[in-house]
């Protein structure tokens, strides 16, 4: 699949893209950085740090192979209209390429060159046998029936279908798309391939879902922050919280966190915000959301939009939405102590370098939001064995997982005088180097 191929694609045929590199080391970050440059850049100061050789550090910075598949879509009016999809492969040292695939219009190759690029990095760093992929189709799915949804998806799978396996390249859910979405996708490749279950993770627990997934990711946060918080001396009775996102990782956040005692005193969606300083009732706010689509207009609470969300004066703020909100022009006023990356790359390199100079403490996001790739491999396992796990197994092996991962970060961000991020990616690349090192990749 390496190689180039120019020109527009017949209708319905894959476009081999050009291998991205990572490129020339940028001295400075800046908020202009493409996302797939910003987390080239902190590979690159890891690989510094680490002492990275040229050849190895070419290979980890790049990716291994991206593919851009054309998608015509029958619409139910009849008329066709073309969609572009994506799938990133970007590397497989440490075991078959994971990762989500997000139906968005902002879902272009450089982002999901980054988010693949972050799954590589987040597998290695919490010890789990993948390595790192993403997948995109550039579509607003809020313009789409579910009819439509669901051809859409059949006709990606089918287009990416050659390229992926239960030992080569396992699909997961991401932003827009759930558990539905994986059972299309499953039932499109057994259509070809007979009944495998294993393709895809995060699906439906009738069809071989694990239990515990759909709150994985949030609940693999609260673990994090319940960490951190025991860390600082502190108790999660005493701290409020904002959580950005609404969508499954940010509402399942906000309803674990809730019941472990914090206060959630503000949540948000694309559609705008709530505040309550007495704390919001979560559960009333999901059911809410249930009715009328959207945490706007929740009775007994103050409405805010996203920015003021970021800058409320609480102690642990959550960004569980989309990458590139905290930047150089908000850092300064962000006013938690303490950030929890949900979402994936949501503070810029540069800001990222304001907090850290603040004294805030970031959590990054391969590990804050890594709970459920943990669980999506637990999935898999128990696809493999064809044996159910319990939920409550789950839940112990991701604390196991997560709990680990934190105390591994803490500890190196310690004893080298480094903050989290930069302390979680020398694990995560010093791993899949020695990987590639042992394998022979260079």
């Amino acid at each position: 699949m390496r190689g180039q191929v120019w020109g527009p694609p017949p209708r319905g045929t894959v476009w081999v893209e050009p291998i991205a590199q990572g490129g020339t080391q940028v001295a400075e970050p800046s908020d202009e950085m493409t996302p797939f440059e910003a987390v080239t850049f902190i590979f690159h100061e890891v690989a510094d740090q680490l002492g990275l050789d040229d050849a190895t550090r070419a290979v980890l910075s790049g990716t291994y192979r991206e593919i851009r598949v054309q998608i015509p879509l029958q619409r139910d009016d009849g008329s066709v209209t073309p969609f572009w999809g994506y799938r990133v492969q970007h590397n497989g040292a440490r075991g078959p390429y994971k990762g989500g695939v997000r139906y968005h219009p902002h879902a272009d190759l450089d982002e999901v060159r980054a988010l693949a690029s972050l799954m590589t990095w987040k597998t290695a760093l919490v010890d789990v046998p993948f390595g790192g992929a993403k997948g995109g189709v550039q579509v607003d799915p809020a313009e789409l029936s579910m009819r439509e949804m669901e051809r859409l998806t059949r006709r990606y799978m089918a287009q990416v279908s050659y390229i992926v396996g239960v030992y080569r390249d396992i699909m997961a859910p991401d932003v827009n798309t759930n558990a539905q979405t994986m059972a299309w996708m499953m039932d499109a490749y057994g259509q070809r391939s007979g009944h495998t279950p294993a393709i895809v993770t995060g699906k439906p627990v009738a069809l071989g879902g694990s239990l515990g997934r759909e709150a994985a990711t949030g609940r693999g946060a609260v673990m994090i922050t319940d960490e951190a918080v025991r860390d600082l001396g502190r108790s999660p009775g005493d701290l409020t919280m904002a959580i950005q996102g609404f969508g499954n990782v940010g509402s399942w956040t906000a309803r674990l966190a809730a019941e472990s005692g914090y206060r959630v005193v503000a949540v948000s969606d694309v559609r705008g915000g709530i505040v309550d300083e007495k704390g919001l009732d979560v559960q009333a706010v999901a059911a809410h959301v249930r009715e009328a689509g959207s945490v706007v207009g929740f009775e007994g609470a103050e409405p805010l939009d996203n920015s003021e969300l970021l800058e409320l004066g609480v102690d642990i703020l959550v960004p569980a939405a989309l990458g590139g909100v905290i930047t150089s022009a908000n850092a300064d006023r962000i006013a938690a102590k303490l950030v929890v990356e949900a979402a994936n790359g949501p503070v810029t390199p540069l800001a990222d370098r304001i907090l850290v100079d603040r004294g805030v403490t970031v959590q990054p996001d391969i590990l804050a939001n890594a709970g459920g790739v943990t669980v999506s491999y637990f999935e898999w396992t128990q696809n493999i064995q064809q044996f159910s796990w319990t939920e409550e197994r789950v839940n112990t092996e991701l604390g196991t997982h997560m709990r680990s991962a934190y105390a591994q970060v803490r500890d190196r961000a310690a004893s080298q005088g480094t903050d989290l991020r930069h302390a979680a990616f020398a694990i995560a690349v010093d791993r899949v180097a020695t990987a590639a090192h042992l394998r022979g990749y260079v």
